[in-house]
């Protein structure tokens, strides 16, 4: 017989957060190290632009790999329960980046194709794990949440993102304080990767100690699994999955402009043909853990928030105030130090309050049985329009404003137009039968 809640809460915050926390985690430790090592170790027989973009490129594979990932684990997930799934998505992830930590390099003799073949298969295998990983561990908190506390348990995994992002950064900067940049190249650059195998490690142990969801066990019980979850549902939730991948859009961008396109611009020199801040990349570094301190906060703050006053009533706030922000811009970066602050605070302050929420917004969606999957495609495409594609084309436009950051700005309050639009179609779910 099931229970309403059979995981102890000390358990599902863990089980739920490490994976996210690994998923930010890798992301920026492979951004940094795409920048400062793997041109050179990884791609050394080529002119050192192609070398940077095929180190770029290797990166956006695994933003091909995770639309891939949320089909096949989310059928899982659908298909044979939360927790296997779960277990699976970690592993997948957490090996593919230790192995990055551990794979001989271009220079090694013998290796000079064969390395960065195996770095994109490595790449490849880490984006599959993460399009099944952000799904799972928002329904496993959100799965046993109590009654009323769904969006309060929905900011267990989202909290991974500013946890990731500082873990990521201070490894970084606690390397380059403590070696010359020859000792990083030749086996620094290793450690944030290697080390990643802690947070692998106890993700694992606490999720082998959990029990399947409730929700999902009641779906088992009562015969309703989907055979074909994708075909299910595309056949009766295509509109939720339409809306979510749109609520999310705005998020997505945001977070990605307030930290690759704010450290791009922060620490480009300002006598450079597309002019930035200057600031050094430590200090900037040390500015952005600053801010991000603000998005874990308001992540915690946002789950009372929306329960007390709604899902959908909070993210239209939230997301009407991103669009005011991105006409923020000029004014603020061309305020000193006080202004790039007051920017990078306030940013990240809406970051929390519009990410927060999703972990419990984008699973309300949708039905127990296809709920896996719908969650999952929904995140992980707007993942690609709304974060693969910001860098790029907030550099472009950066480039077209002659060094000026106002149309990356507009970029910024277009995506929340959309967001808006879909917010103010769709309807809150905080009431939404769960089980």
């Amino acid at each position: 017989m099931s229970t309403t809640q059979t995981n102890p809460r000390s358990r599902v915050i863990v089980a739920s957060l490490v994976g996210t926390s690994i998923e930010f985690y890798d992301f920026y430790v492979y951004a940094t190290a795409a920048v400062l090592v793997f041109p050179t170790l990884f791609f050394a027989n080529e002119d050192p632009t192609v070398a940077l973009l095929a180190s770029f490129a290797v990166f956006g594979v695994a933003f091909i790999a995770r639309p891939i990932g949320s089909i096949v684990f989310g059928h899982f997930g659908d298909r044979i329960g939360r927790k296997g799934t779960l277990v699976a998505s970690l592993l997948t992830m957490g090996v593919a980046t230790v192995l990055i930590g551990a794979l001989p390099t271009a220079l090694t003799p013998g290796w000079e194709i064969l390395a960065p073949a195996f770095l994109v298969l490595l790449r490849f295998a880490q984006g599959l794990g993460l399009g099944g990983e952000w799904s799972g561990a928002a329904l496993l908190a959100t799965e046993n949440a109590p009654a009323g506390k769904r969006a309060i348990y929905g900011t267990f995994p989202q909290l991974g993102a500013p946890i990731g992002f500082i873990l990521a950064n201070g490894v970084f900067l606690v390397l380059a304080s403590t070696m010359d940049n020859d000792h990083f190249i030749e086996w620094g650059w290793r450690v944030p990767f290697l080390a990643s195998a802690i947070l692998v490690v106890v993700g694992l142990y606490v999720r082998f100690k959990l029990v399947e969801t409730p929700a999902f066990q009641k779906v088992v019980d009562q015969g309703d699994v989907a055979a074909v979850p994708l075909a299910r549902v595309f056949r009766t939730s295509w509109r939720p999955l339409i809306l979510g991948t749109f609520i999310m859009l705005a998020t997505y961008t945001l977070f990605y402009l307030m930290t690759t396109f704010t450290l791009t611009f922060g620490t480009t020199p300002t006598d450079a043909a597309t002019a930035g801040l200057g600031y050094t990349r430590n200090d900037f570094l040390l500015m952005l853990i600053l801010g991000v301190l603000f998005f874990g906060a308001f992540t915690i703050i946002s789950g009372p928030l929306a329960e007390r006053w709604g899902r959908r009533r909070l993210l239209i706030a939230t997301t009407i105030a991103i669009i005011v922000f991105g006409f923020l811009f000029v004014p603020l970066f061309s305020g000193g130090i006080v202004g790039v602050m007051a920017l990078l605070i306030l940013g990240f302050t809406l970051m929390g309050l519009t990410f927060g929420p999703m972990a419990a917004v984008l699973p309300e969606l949708f039905p127990t049985n296809v709920r896996y999957t719908g969650s999952a495609i929904s995140y992980n495409l707007s993942s690609i329009l709304g974060a693969a594609v910001a860098p790029f084309i907030a550099v472009a436009l950066w480039a077209a404003a002659a060094g000026s950051p106002v149309l990356v700005g507009v970029y910024l309050s277009a995506m929340g137009v959309i967001t808006l639009i879909a917010l103010l179609i769709s309807k809150d779910t905080g009431d939404v039968d769960y089980v």
